[in-house]
């Protein structure tokens, strides 16, 4: 057991000490409210009435209302205020976690931390690209690039990756194309032959099917003899674009520190101010390099690859198993199983690749569908083998099962979902319904300021990903439910629509258009949560009871509203 997972755990420990007592200390938890209503139901009145309205007897209408309450107060309320504390419950473990990683990322931050303290870091002899100068000193790699019908951006990452700074006779490009529009393959193979006229070591891999998707191109580019004699593996999606020294950064991690598996870059966006659309997804990825992969490098050395801008070491590869098809995140898989081996791996921030957000409000959602239950779906598969590892310590297999997998991937969704989309709404026509201040202001509060404390220059934006996310809880609830409980579309895959090149020549509109149907046009899902949310927020402005949630209500249901007819804010008022 390591000393940064030592100070993990005892941060951790920390976190969740420090939340209970502030909210013990100032007065905000009270549990001293009964669970269920105090009003019984009385069964037989309700049959009674029902009889009442059958037969159309003037005292049916009269005792309706008395009828409603009585059912209200005996049978619905209990129920939901059953799911308020489960909610709450899964709220405090949501943010003591979320207070946990700000902590390690910001103690990383201030102490100016960085991974060559802990794993050995020195430069290659030589610049990388003059052969005569050393290159034997140099391990041979392999750089992956799989891709499937990416017409948009194929000339970008590969002229990217055979323009990496690194002796050619130990470097190897791998293009796996999967394409099954004929024009996009006969273009990327064209451009392959480009590259090879100009004395680069490239080549061109096809399947004659598709079958496991990414994890089954990368598979099977693994079983070509040079790959098997590739020291390392740097793998880049097609809209990946990484600087030339990108494998004089990385690679000697790998080289000086034989216990280490995996460098993960960071990546950056070269379309992050197009839209809000896609400044509200930044703050979402900021947040997870700067906040999650750093505290998990910095103090269990595990994090999940991204699946693309990283570096993995061939043995590593292999030791886990390989690549593997089973679920939508082979690179999370990989990175789990090689972690159960006893591998390490180490996140560089300071390094970036540039790539490209999903620029549809549809792509976006498609896009963490997969990611949400993917991840749920590896959590059913890989418990018990995290539980019974012995090449890990105690404290990661903790680390791995609660934070990682149980908190991150199931709790975090569900919870946030259910109480602020579902449960807050319903609660203004149920006042039997109990709400504490601490779960519905309180938490939501800490949470946006962990948040933000990572992206002071964004605050400004901070209203809109506020919106944005409860829109989107919805679609990773029911994606983590999908992965949790293999339900239908658990193992959906689809590619994530580019731009590339036109980025800027061909701004997305402000409603995105497509003409093949209706259901293409409108997102229905989002628009009947906008008219339940509308209707809600209503009935709280006209019958205030004990908390008025209307305003909070209203705006929700207008981000469901924009969102359910695809606007992506690209006007300038948005920007």
């Amino acid at each position: 057991m390591e000393g940064g997972e030592l100070g993990g755990a005892l941060l951790f420990l920390l976190a969740a000490a420090a939340a209970v007592a502030v909210a013990v200390s100032i007065g905000v938890v009270d549990f001293t409210r009964p669970l269920a209503a105090s009003a019984r139901l009385d069964f037989e009145a309700a049959v009674s009435w029902l009889i009442g309205v059958l037969e159309g007897s003037s005292t049916a209408a009269a005792d309706a209302y008395g009828a409603w309450v009585a059912v209200r107060a005996g049978l619905i309320a209990p129920v939901v205020q059953a799911a308020v504390w489960a909610c709450l419950v899964m709220s405090v473990m949501l943010v003591v976690e979320a207070v946990y990683n700000s902590v390690v990322s910001l103690g990383v931050k201030a102490i100016g931390w960085r991974p060559e303290w802990r794993f050995k870091w020195e430069p290659l002899p030589g610049d990388g690209a003059d052969e005569e100068k050393g290159s034997a000193h140099y391990p041979m790699v392999l750089v992956q690039i799989p891709m499937y019908n990416e017409l948009e951006v194929y000339k970008l990452s590969i002229a990217a990756a055979c323009e990496l700074q690194w002796p050619k006779d130990r470097i190897i490009v791998q293009v796996l194309d999967d394409s099954t529009d004929p024009v996009a393959k006969s273009l990327v193979e064209l451009e392959c032959e480009n590259w090879a006229s100009k004395g680069v070591n490239i080549k061109y891999v096809t399947r004659t099917s598709r079958k496991g998707f990414k994890a089954g191109a990368l598979k099977k580019g693994m079983e070509w003899d040079y790959a098997k004699q590739s020291e390392y593996v740097a793998i880049f999606d097609a809209d990946f674009q990484p600087e030339s020294d990108f494998l004089l950064q990385t690679v000697p991690f790998l080289l000086h520190n034989p216990e280490v598996a995996l460098v993960q870059a960071r990546w950056s966006f070269v379309n992050d101010t197009t839209s809000l659309l896609t400044r509200v997804q930044k703050m979402f990825f900021d947040y997870h390099f700067k906040v999650e992969q750093e505290a998990g490098s910095a103090t269990f050395s595990f994090f999940s690859f991204n699946g693309t801008a990283g570096v993995w070491r061939t043995k590593a590869i292999n030791d886990a198993g390989g690549w593997k098809d089973r679920t939508t995140v082979e690179d999370m898989d990989l990175a789990v199983r090689a972690t159960l081996k006893g591998w390490k791996f180490v996140y560089v921030g300071d390094i970036r690749v540039k790539s490209e957000l999903p620029s549809t409000y549809k792509a976006y959602c498609r896009q963490q569908f997969r990611w949400s239950s993917g991840g749920a779906h590896l959590f059913r598969k890989m418990a018990k083998d995290v539980f019974v590892a012995k090449n890990i310590s105690p404290l990661k297999k903790s680390y791995m099962l609660y934070s990682f997998f149980l908190v991150r991937r199931v709790v975090a969704p569900v919870a946030a979902c259910i109480l602020y989309n579902v449960i807050v709404p319903i609660s203004v026509m149920i006042p039997e319904v109990f709400l504490p201040a601490w779960g519905v202001a309180y938490i939501p509060m800490t949470l946006t300021i962990v948040t933000a404390i990572r992206h002071p220059k964004n605050l400004h934006i901070m209203p809109f990903w506020i919106l944005f996310e409860s829109v989107m809880t919805v679609h990773r609830m029911r994606a983590a439910l999908t992965g949790l409980l293999e339900l239908r579309g658990f193992d959906q895959w689809i590619v994530t629509k580019k731009v590339g090149n036109d980025l800027e020549d061909n701004e997305v509109p402000l409603l995105q258009k497509n003409r093949k149907s209706i259901r293409d046009r409108i997102n229905f899902r989002e628009i009947g949560f906008s008219i339940f949310l509308f209707l809600c927020a209503s009935y709280n402005l006209a019958f205030p009871g004990t908390n008025s949630y209307y305003i909070y209500l209203y705006l929700q249901a207008l981000a469901f509203l924009l969102l359910g007819l695809n606007f992506t804010g690209t006007c300038a008022c948005c920007q």
